[in-house]
Protein backbone atom coordinates (compact mmCIF):
# COMPACT_ATOMS: atom_id res chain seq x y z
CA UNK A 1 0.00 0.00 0.00
CA UNK A 2 1.38 3.49 -0.62
CA UNK A 3 1.54 6.35 1.46
CA UNK A 4 1.96 9.91 0.15
CA UNK A 5 1.73 13.33 0.48
CA UNK A 6 0.27 15.99 -1.09
CA UNK A 7 0.88 19.66 -0.98
CA UNK A 8 -3.19 21.20 -0.81
CA UNK A 9 -4.02 23.57 -2.62
CA UNK A 10 -0.79 23.67 -4.79
CA UNK A 11 -0.97 20.51 -5.56
CA UNK A 12 -4.63 18.78 -5.61
CA UNK A 13 -5.62 15.22 -4.59
CA UNK A 14 -7.07 12.68 -6.85
CA UNK A 15 -10.81 12.76 -6.57
CA UNK A 16 -10.87 9.12 -6.26
CA UNK A 17 -12.28 6.91 -3.36
CA UNK A 18 -13.28 8.20 0.02
CA UNK A 19 -12.65 11.75 2.06
CA UNK A 20 -11.59 11.45 5.61
CA UNK A 21 -11.61 13.82 7.72
CA UNK A 22 -10.30 13.78 11.49
CA UNK A 23 -11.98 15.74 13.94
CA UNK A 24 -11.92 16.90 17.87
CA UNK A 25 -15.08 16.88 20.08
CA UNK A 26 -14.56 19.94 21.00
CA UNK A 27 -14.04 22.10 17.80
CA UNK A 28 -15.92 22.56 14.83
CA UNK A 29 -14.76 20.96 11.73
CA UNK A 30 -14.22 22.86 8.42
CA UNK A 31 -12.91 21.18 4.82
CA UNK A 32 -11.14 23.33 2.15
CA UNK A 33 -11.21 20.41 -0.14
CA UNK A 34 -15.07 19.76 0.35
CA UNK A 35 -15.97 23.43 0.56
CA UNK A 36 -19.64 24.22 0.97
CA UNK A 37 -21.16 20.82 0.67
CA UNK A 38 -18.65 20.35 3.80
CA UNK A 39 -19.44 23.06 5.49
CA UNK A 40 -23.26 21.71 5.62
CA UNK A 41 -22.22 18.22 6.29
CA UNK A 42 -19.42 18.21 9.04
CA UNK A 43 -21.56 20.14 11.71
CA UNK A 44 -24.69 17.89 10.92
CA UNK A 45 -22.39 14.77 11.67
CA UNK A 46 -20.64 16.07 14.73
CA UNK A 47 -23.97 17.12 16.47
CA UNK A 48 -25.24 13.20 15.85
CA UNK A 49 -25.83 11.74 19.24
CA UNK A 50 -23.77 8.63 18.26
CA UNK A 51 -21.06 10.02 17.09
CA UNK A 52 -20.22 13.69 18.52
CA UNK A 53 -16.29 13.33 17.42
CA UNK A 54 -15.75 10.96 20.08
CA UNK A 55 -12.72 9.43 20.52
CA UNK A 56 -12.82 5.77 18.37
CA UNK A 57 -16.29 6.91 16.62
CA UNK A 58 -16.12 6.29 12.68
CA UNK A 59 -19.38 7.62 10.61
CA UNK A 60 -19.89 6.84 6.39
CA UNK A 61 -22.04 9.37 4.28
CA UNK A 62 -22.46 9.61 0.81
CA UNK A 63 -20.68 12.48 -1.40
CA UNK A 64 -22.21 13.96 -4.68
CA UNK A 65 -20.71 15.89 -7.41
CA UNK A 66 -17.20 15.71 -5.45
CA UNK A 67 -15.34 13.07 -7.12
CA UNK A 68 -15.03 11.22 -3.69
CA UNK A 69 -17.77 8.72 -3.34
CA UNK A 70 -17.83 8.49 0.33
CA UNK A 71 -16.95 11.11 3.46
CA UNK A 72 -15.99 9.05 6.13
CA UNK A 73 -15.59 11.59 9.50
CA UNK A 74 -12.78 9.97 12.34
CA UNK A 75 -13.41 11.03 15.97
CA UNK A 76 -10.37 12.57 17.86
CA UNK A 77 -11.54 13.18 21.13
CA UNK A 78 -10.93 16.65 22.69
CA UNK A 79 -7.88 18.27 21.74
CA UNK A 80 -6.02 18.55 24.23
CA UNK A 81 -6.06 15.17 25.43
CA UNK A 82 -5.71 13.79 21.79
CA UNK A 83 -2.18 12.49 21.42
CA UNK A 84 -0.27 10.44 18.10
CA UNK A 85 -1.48 7.37 19.68
CA UNK A 86 -4.83 8.06 19.07
CA UNK A 87 -4.33 8.89 15.54
CA UNK A 88 -2.49 5.66 15.13
CA UNK A 89 -5.17 3.74 16.59
CA UNK A 90 -7.91 6.01 14.89
CA UNK A 91 -6.16 5.17 11.49
CA UNK A 92 -5.97 1.46 12.05
CA UNK A 93 -9.81 1.55 12.68
CA UNK A 94 -10.37 3.23 9.93
CA UNK A 95 -8.45 1.36 7.56
CA UNK A 96 -10.11 -2.08 8.60
CA UNK A 97 -13.43 -0.23 8.11
CA UNK A 98 -12.49 0.78 4.69
CA UNK A 99 -10.95 -2.66 3.89
CA UNK A 100 -14.58 -4.30 4.73
CA UNK A 101 -16.49 -1.39 2.71
CA UNK A 102 -13.98 -1.98 -0.45
CA UNK A 103 -12.72 1.62 -0.63
CA UNK A 104 -9.54 2.06 -2.60
CA UNK A 105 -8.13 5.20 -1.67
CA UNK A 106 -8.22 7.70 0.70
CA UNK A 107 -7.55 10.96 1.33
CA UNK A 108 -6.68 12.27 4.23
CA UNK A 109 -7.32 15.53 6.34
CA UNK A 110 -6.24 15.82 10.17
CA UNK A 111 -7.69 18.80 12.08
CA UNK A 112 -4.03 20.09 12.61
CA UNK A 113 -0.90 20.78 11.09
CA UNK A 114 0.27 17.30 10.19
CA UNK A 115 4.44 17.34 11.81
CA UNK A 116 6.76 14.53 11.16
CA UNK A 117 4.82 12.60 14.62
CA UNK A 118 1.37 13.03 12.90
CA UNK A 119 2.38 11.97 9.94
CA UNK A 120 4.30 8.86 11.07
CA UNK A 121 1.27 8.15 13.24
CA UNK A 122 -1.15 8.06 10.33
CA UNK A 123 1.58 6.00 8.31
CA UNK A 124 1.97 3.76 10.99
CA UNK A 125 -1.94 3.07 11.67
CA UNK A 126 -2.54 2.82 7.86
CA UNK A 127 -0.30 0.05 7.12
CA UNK A 128 -0.91 -1.87 10.51
CA UNK A 129 -4.66 -1.51 10.10
CA UNK A 130 -4.37 -2.88 6.33
CA UNK A 131 -2.76 -6.05 7.82
CA UNK A 132 -4.37 -9.67 7.17
CA UNK A 133 -2.47 -12.52 6.74
CA UNK A 134 -4.41 -14.69 4.10
CA UNK A 135 -1.45 -16.58 2.85
CA UNK A 136 -3.52 -20.01 2.68
CA UNK A 137 -7.15 -18.81 1.56
CA UNK A 138 -7.60 -20.57 -1.69
CA UNK A 139 -10.58 -19.11 -2.53
CA UNK A 140 -9.99 -15.19 -4.02
CA UNK A 141 -13.47 -14.21 -3.37
CA UNK A 142 -12.80 -15.33 0.88
CA UNK A 143 -9.87 -12.58 0.64
CA UNK A 144 -10.97 -9.21 1.37
CA UNK A 145 -10.17 -6.07 -1.12
CA UNK A 146 -7.25 -3.96 0.38
CA UNK A 147 -7.29 -0.36 0.01
CA UNK A 148 -3.94 0.63 -2.48
CA UNK A 149 -3.29 4.19 -1.43
CA UNK A 150 -3.52 6.73 1.93
CA UNK A 151 -2.77 10.60 0.78
CA UNK A 152 -2.50 12.39 3.39
CA UNK A 153 -2.92 16.52 2.71
CA UNK A 154 0.09 18.46 3.68
CA UNK A 155 1.72 15.37 5.24
CA UNK A 156 5.43 15.51 6.17
CA UNK A 157 7.08 13.13 4.08
CA UNK A 158 9.51 12.04 6.25
CA UNK A 159 7.75 11.30 8.77
CA UNK A 160 5.34 8.72 6.73
CA UNK A 161 8.05 6.96 4.99
CA UNK A 162 9.80 6.27 8.51
CA UNK A 163 5.99 5.44 9.90
CA UNK A 164 5.52 3.02 6.88
CA UNK A 165 8.80 1.28 7.28
CA UNK A 166 8.01 1.01 10.94
CA UNK A 167 4.77 -0.81 10.33
CA UNK A 168 6.11 -2.82 7.27
CA UNK A 169 8.03 -4.37 10.14
CA UNK A 170 5.50 -4.92 12.52
CA UNK A 171 3.87 -6.77 9.56
CA UNK A 172 6.96 -8.36 8.64
CA UNK A 173 7.14 -10.35 12.03
CA UNK A 174 3.14 -11.03 12.39
CA UNK A 175 3.27 -12.40 9.03
CA UNK A 176 6.38 -15.05 10.39
CA UNK A 177 4.87 -15.82 13.67
CA UNK A 178 1.50 -16.05 11.74
CA UNK A 179 2.74 -19.24 10.02
CA UNK A 180 1.80 -22.60 11.38
CA UNK A 181 4.21 -24.83 13.06
CA UNK A 182 4.13 -27.53 9.92
CA UNK A 183 5.29 -24.79 7.58
CA UNK A 184 7.89 -22.74 9.51
CA UNK A 185 10.24 -25.13 11.52
CA UNK A 186 13.42 -24.20 12.73
CA UNK A 187 14.82 -25.16 9.75
CA UNK A 188 12.89 -23.69 7.53
CA UNK A 189 13.17 -20.63 9.32
CA UNK A 190 16.81 -20.55 9.24
CA UNK A 191 16.54 -20.73 5.21
CA UNK A 192 14.24 -17.80 5.44
CA UNK A 193 16.33 -16.24 7.81
CA UNK A 194 19.75 -16.44 5.58
CA UNK A 195 17.57 -15.51 2.24
CA UNK A 196 15.79 -12.41 3.41
CA UNK A 197 19.02 -11.14 5.06
CA UNK A 198 21.42 -11.83 2.68
CA UNK A 199 19.09 -10.26 0.48
CA UNK A 200 19.17 -6.78 2.74
CA UNK A 201 22.72 -6.97 2.83
CA UNK A 202 22.86 -8.82 6.39
CA UNK A 203 25.98 -10.71 7.49
CA UNK A 204 24.00 -14.48 8.16
CA UNK A 205 25.33 -17.34 9.92
CA UNK A 206 23.51 -20.08 10.81
CA UNK A 207 24.48 -23.04 13.48
CA UNK A 208 22.92 -26.99 12.38
CA UNK A 209 22.47 -29.01 15.69
CA UNK A 210 25.94 -30.14 15.37
CA UNK A 211 27.69 -26.95 15.43
CA UNK A 212 25.09 -26.14 18.51
CA UNK A 213 26.57 -28.99 20.73
CA UNK A 214 30.05 -28.19 19.20
CA UNK A 215 29.27 -24.75 20.57
CA UNK A 216 28.56 -26.13 23.91
CA UNK A 217 24.69 -25.05 23.93
CA UNK A 218 23.49 -27.58 25.80
CA UNK A 219 20.10 -25.70 26.42
CA UNK A 220 19.47 -25.00 22.68
CA UNK A 221 20.56 -28.96 21.62
CA UNK A 222 18.31 -30.27 24.50
CA UNK A 223 15.14 -28.23 24.52
CA UNK A 224 15.16 -29.26 20.01
CA UNK A 225 16.22 -33.07 20.96
CA UNK A 226 12.61 -34.48 21.32
CA UNK A 227 11.59 -33.47 17.89
CA UNK A 228 12.23 -34.62 14.26
CA UNK A 229 12.85 -31.04 12.79
CA UNK A 230 16.22 -29.84 14.49
CA UNK A 231 16.95 -26.85 16.37
CA UNK A 232 19.09 -23.81 14.63
CA UNK A 233 20.75 -20.46 15.79
CA UNK A 234 20.72 -17.88 13.34
CA UNK A 235 23.24 -14.68 14.03
CA UNK A 236 22.50 -11.79 11.84
CA UNK A 237 24.75 -8.43 11.57
CA UNK A 238 23.60 -5.11 10.58
CA UNK A 239 26.52 -2.95 10.65
CA UNK A 240 25.31 0.98 9.67
CA UNK A 241 27.95 3.69 8.78
CA UNK A 242 29.53 4.73 11.26
CA UNK A 243 28.15 2.52 13.77
CA UNK A 244 29.62 3.62 17.06
CA UNK A 245 27.26 1.52 19.58
CA UNK A 246 26.27 -2.34 19.38
CA UNK A 247 23.30 -3.38 20.70
CA UNK A 248 22.63 -7.18 20.42
CA UNK A 249 18.86 -8.52 20.22
CA UNK A 250 18.08 -12.11 20.81
CA UNK A 251 14.59 -13.37 20.41
CA UNK A 252 13.29 -17.14 21.71
CA UNK A 253 12.16 -19.42 18.66
CA UNK A 254 10.10 -22.44 19.71
CA UNK A 255 8.53 -22.94 16.20
CA UNK A 256 5.87 -24.76 18.15
CA UNK A 257 5.79 -25.26 21.89
CA UNK A 258 4.36 -28.34 22.99
CA UNK A 259 5.52 -28.27 26.45
CA UNK A 260 7.88 -31.65 25.80
CA UNK A 261 7.11 -34.38 28.32
CA UNK A 262 5.76 -32.02 30.46
CA UNK A 263 3.02 -31.90 27.88
CA UNK A 264 0.24 -28.32 27.81
CA UNK A 265 -3.03 -29.41 28.49
CA UNK A 266 -5.18 -29.82 24.89
CA UNK A 267 -6.78 -25.87 25.35
CA UNK A 268 -3.25 -24.39 25.58
CA UNK A 269 -1.59 -25.97 22.74
CA UNK A 270 -3.56 -23.54 20.11
CA UNK A 271 -1.71 -20.70 19.44
CA UNK A 272 1.40 -22.11 20.45
CA UNK A 273 3.11 -21.85 16.54
CA UNK A 274 3.16 -17.82 18.33
CA UNK A 275 6.02 -19.13 20.76
CA UNK A 276 8.46 -17.80 18.43
CA UNK A 277 7.80 -14.42 18.34
CA UNK A 278 10.72 -13.34 19.79
CA UNK A 279 12.91 -14.40 16.95
CA UNK A 280 10.42 -13.04 14.68
CA UNK A 281 10.93 -9.75 15.84
CA UNK A 282 14.41 -10.15 15.76
CA UNK A 283 14.77 -10.85 12.25
CA UNK A 284 12.14 -8.21 10.99
CA UNK A 285 14.01 -5.45 13.16
CA UNK A 286 17.29 -6.67 12.01
CA UNK A 287 15.67 -6.28 8.13
CA UNK A 288 14.63 -2.83 8.91
CA UNK A 289 17.46 -1.60 10.42
CA UNK A 290 19.39 -2.14 6.94
CA UNK A 291 16.48 -0.97 4.98
CA UNK A 292 16.50 2.51 7.30
CA UNK A 293 20.18 2.69 7.31
CA UNK A 294 20.28 2.43 11.16
CA UNK A 295 23.54 3.66 12.19
CA UNK A 296 24.28 0.91 14.72
CA UNK A 297 25.84 -2.41 14.73
CA UNK A 298 22.84 -4.38 15.62
CA UNK A 299 23.41 -7.91 16.06
CA UNK A 300 20.26 -10.33 16.20
CA UNK A 301 20.07 -13.86 17.36
CA UNK A 302 17.24 -16.00 17.30
CA UNK A 303 17.30 -19.16 19.12
CA UNK A 304 14.75 -21.92 17.47
CA UNK A 305 13.60 -25.06 18.57
CA UNK A 306 10.78 -27.23 18.35
CA UNK A 307 9.56 -28.56 22.11
CA UNK A 308 8.19 -31.90 21.96
CA UNK A 309 7.77 -35.04 23.73
CA UNK A 310 9.84 -37.45 21.28
CA UNK A 311 11.90 -40.31 22.37
CA UNK A 312 14.64 -38.15 22.53
CA UNK A 313 12.97 -35.71 24.83
CA UNK A 314 14.67 -34.13 27.71
CA UNK A 315 13.19 -35.34 30.92
CA UNK A 316 12.74 -33.65 34.70
CA UNK A 317 15.86 -34.69 36.48
CA UNK A 318 18.10 -33.88 33.73
CA UNK A 319 20.90 -32.06 34.02
CA UNK A 320 22.65 -29.46 31.49
CA UNK A 321 25.66 -27.87 30.82
CA UNK A 322 25.00 -24.46 29.56
CA UNK A 323 27.53 -21.76 27.13
CA UNK A 324 28.62 -20.37 30.14
CA UNK A 325 29.38 -23.66 32.09
CA UNK A 326 26.74 -22.95 34.73
CA UNK A 327 24.35 -26.42 35.11
CA UNK A 328 20.96 -26.32 35.46
CA UNK A 329 18.71 -29.11 36.61
CA UNK A 330 15.11 -29.37 34.97
CA UNK A 331 12.08 -28.85 36.75
CA UNK A 332 9.89 -28.65 34.03
CA UNK A 333 10.09 -29.51 30.51
CA UNK A 334 7.54 -26.89 29.66
CA UNK A 335 10.18 -23.89 30.83
CA UNK A 336 12.06 -24.52 27.36
CA UNK A 337 12.30 -20.92 26.27
CA UNK A 338 14.85 -19.70 29.20
CA UNK A 339 16.77 -22.49 28.32
CA UNK A 340 17.30 -21.63 24.81
CA UNK A 341 17.83 -17.88 26.00
CA UNK A 342 20.14 -18.31 28.41
CA UNK A 343 22.45 -20.28 25.57
CA UNK A 344 21.78 -16.83 23.39
CA UNK A 345 22.44 -14.51 26.47
CA UNK A 346 25.68 -16.01 26.98
CA UNK A 347 26.78 -15.89 23.53
CA UNK A 348 25.57 -12.41 22.98
CA UNK A 349 27.27 -11.25 26.24
CA UNK A 350 30.77 -13.00 24.34
CA UNK A 351 30.34 -10.05 21.28
CA UNK A 352 30.89 -7.20 23.64
CA UNK A 353 28.20 -5.20 23.27
CA UNK A 354 27.03 -1.51 24.79
CA UNK A 355 23.56 -3.67 25.54
CA UNK A 356 21.64 -6.66 25.29
CA UNK A 357 17.51 -6.65 24.64
CA UNK A 358 16.04 -9.87 24.79
CA UNK A 359 12.35 -11.29 24.03
CA UNK A 360 10.25 -13.67 24.63
CA UNK A 361 6.69 -15.21 25.14
CA UNK A 362 8.14 -16.25 28.19
CA UNK A 363 6.05 -16.76 31.12
CA UNK A 364 2.14 -17.44 31.67
CA UNK A 365 2.89 -15.44 34.75
CA UNK A 366 3.27 -12.21 33.22
CA UNK A 367 0.41 -11.98 31.32
CA UNK A 368 -1.59 -12.42 34.57
CA UNK A 369 0.16 -10.03 36.00
CA UNK A 370 -0.15 -7.88 33.44
CA UNK A 371 -2.78 -9.08 30.82
CA UNK A 372 -2.90 -8.68 27.08
CA UNK A 373 -2.31 -5.01 26.24
CA UNK A 374 1.10 -4.89 28.06
CA UNK A 375 4.33 -6.59 28.39
CA UNK A 376 6.92 -6.85 31.02
CA UNK A 377 9.88 -5.48 31.10
CA UNK A 378 12.72 -6.09 33.26
CA UNK A 379 16.27 -4.43 33.69
CA UNK A 380 19.88 -4.35 35.58
CA UNK A 381 20.03 -0.61 34.07
CA UNK A 382 18.10 2.34 34.64
CA UNK A 383 19.16 4.52 32.16
CA UNK A 384 18.46 1.87 29.35
CA UNK A 385 15.46 1.31 31.31
CA UNK A 386 14.25 4.71 30.57
CA UNK A 387 15.42 4.99 26.90
CA UNK A 388 13.75 2.44 25.95
CA UNK A 389 10.45 3.30 27.96
CA UNK A 390 10.42 6.32 25.82
CA UNK A 391 10.65 4.77 22.74
CA UNK A 392 7.79 3.18 23.78
CA UNK A 393 5.94 5.60 24.68
CA UNK A 394 6.77 7.12 21.50
CA UNK A 395 5.23 4.66 19.14
CA UNK A 396 2.11 3.33 21.55
CA UNK A 397 3.30 0.26 23.14
CA UNK A 398 2.97 -0.28 26.27
CA UNK A 399 5.64 -1.82 28.64
CA UNK A 400 5.69 -1.82 32.48
CA UNK A 401 9.35 -2.03 34.72
CA UNK A 402 8.70 -5.54 36.84
CA UNK A 403 10.85 -5.93 40.12
CA UNK A 404 13.94 -7.80 39.01
CA UNK A 405 15.59 -8.07 42.49
CA UNK A 406 13.98 -10.43 45.31
CA UNK A 407 15.59 -12.30 47.54
CA UNK A 408 13.16 -15.21 48.65
CA UNK A 409 13.12 -15.94 44.43
CA UNK A 410 16.83 -15.54 44.07
CA UNK A 411 17.27 -18.69 47.12
CA UNK A 412 14.67 -20.65 44.62
CA UNK A 413 16.70 -20.56 41.65
CA UNK A 414 18.87 -23.26 43.39
CA UNK A 415 18.90 -26.33 43.01
CA UNK A 416 20.62 -29.30 45.79
CA UNK A 417 22.25 -30.91 42.51
CA UNK A 418 23.18 -28.37 39.85
CA UNK A 419 23.96 -24.66 40.16
CA UNK A 420 20.36 -23.60 39.48
CA UNK A 421 17.38 -25.10 38.90
CA UNK A 422 15.20 -24.41 35.70
CA UNK A 423 11.31 -23.41 37.35
CA UNK A 424 10.08 -23.19 40.61
CA UNK A 425 6.95 -21.71 42.03
CA UNK A 426 4.02 -20.22 40.04
CA UNK A 427 4.07 -17.35 42.33
CA UNK A 428 6.47 -14.80 40.79
CA UNK A 429 6.91 -17.26 37.74
CA UNK A 430 8.17 -13.93 35.46
CA UNK A 431 10.34 -12.78 38.04
CA UNK A 432 11.84 -16.16 38.42
CA UNK A 433 12.31 -16.36 34.83
CA UNK A 434 13.84 -12.95 34.70
CA UNK A 435 16.22 -13.69 37.56
CA UNK A 436 17.43 -17.39 35.94
CA UNK A 437 18.47 -15.13 32.65
CA UNK A 438 20.31 -12.98 34.01
CA UNK A 439 22.43 -15.77 35.71
CA UNK A 440 23.57 -15.52 32.11
CA UNK A 441 24.36 -12.33 31.03
CA UNK A 442 27.88 -11.32 31.56
CA UNK A 443 28.24 -8.47 34.51
CA UNK A 444 28.59 -4.85 33.29
CA UNK A 445 26.37 -5.33 30.58
CA UNK A 446 23.12 -3.85 30.11
CA UNK A 447 20.40 -5.95 29.75
CA UNK A 448 16.69 -5.30 29.17
CA UNK A 449 14.00 -8.43 29.09
CA UNK A 450 10.78 -8.00 27.61
CA UNK A 451 8.53 -10.68 28.38
CA UNK A 452 5.57 -10.74 25.42
CA UNK A 453 3.56 -13.60 26.86
CA UNK A 454 -0.13 -12.62 26.61
CA UNK A 455 0.74 -9.61 24.04
CA UNK A 456 2.02 -11.52 21.31
CA UNK A 457 -1.13 -12.72 20.09
CA UNK A 458 -4.67 -11.43 19.59
CA UNK A 459 -8.23 -13.16 19.66
CA UNK A 460 -10.10 -9.92 18.42
CA UNK A 461 -9.60 -5.95 16.34
CA UNK A 462 -8.81 -3.30 19.23
CA UNK A 463 -6.69 0.03 17.87
CA UNK A 464 -3.59 -1.32 15.85
CA UNK A 465 -4.32 -4.50 16.31
CA UNK A 466 -5.63 -7.19 13.93
CA UNK A 467 -6.50 -10.94 15.17
CA UNK A 468 -3.73 -13.58 15.07
CA UNK A 469 0.22 -12.29 15.89
CA UNK A 470 0.94 -8.86 16.72
CA UNK A 471 4.93 -8.44 16.53
CA UNK A 472 4.47 -6.40 19.12
CA UNK A 473 7.99 -4.66 20.61
CA UNK A 474 9.31 -4.28 16.71
CA UNK A 475 8.70 -1.02 16.15
CA UNK A 476 9.71 0.12 19.58
CA UNK A 477 12.82 -1.63 19.18
CA UNK A 478 13.49 0.21 16.18
CA UNK A 479 12.86 3.36 17.66
CA UNK A 480 15.36 2.95 20.20
CA UNK A 481 17.69 2.38 17.90
CA UNK A 482 17.28 5.38 15.70
CA UNK A 483 17.44 7.33 18.93
CA UNK A 484 21.23 5.95 19.61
Amino acid sequence: MRVTAVRYPEEQPIREGAFVQYVFSDEEAHSEVLGERGERVLPTLLNDPSFRGKKGKILRVPLEDQGFSWLYVVGLGERGKCTDGDIRAGTAELLRRLRADGVPRLTVALPLAPDEASSCAVAEGAVLGNYTFEAYKTKREDRLPQPEEVILLQGDEGGLSRGRALAEAQNRSRDLANEPGNKLTPALFADVAQRWGEDAGLSVTVWDEGKILDERMEGLASVGRGSVNPPRLVHLVWKGDGATKKIVLVGKGITFDSGGLDLKPADFLRTMKGDKAGACNVLAILLAAAGMNIPCEVHGIAVLAENMPGGGAYRPDDILRMRNDKTVEIDNTDAEGRLVLADALSYASELGPDAVIDMATLTGACAVALGTNMAGLFSSDDALAADFLGAAARRGERFWRMPLEDDRIAESLKSPVADLVNAGSRYGGAIFAAQFLREFVADGIPWIHLDIAGVDFSKDEHGIQGKGASGYAVRTCLDYLLSL
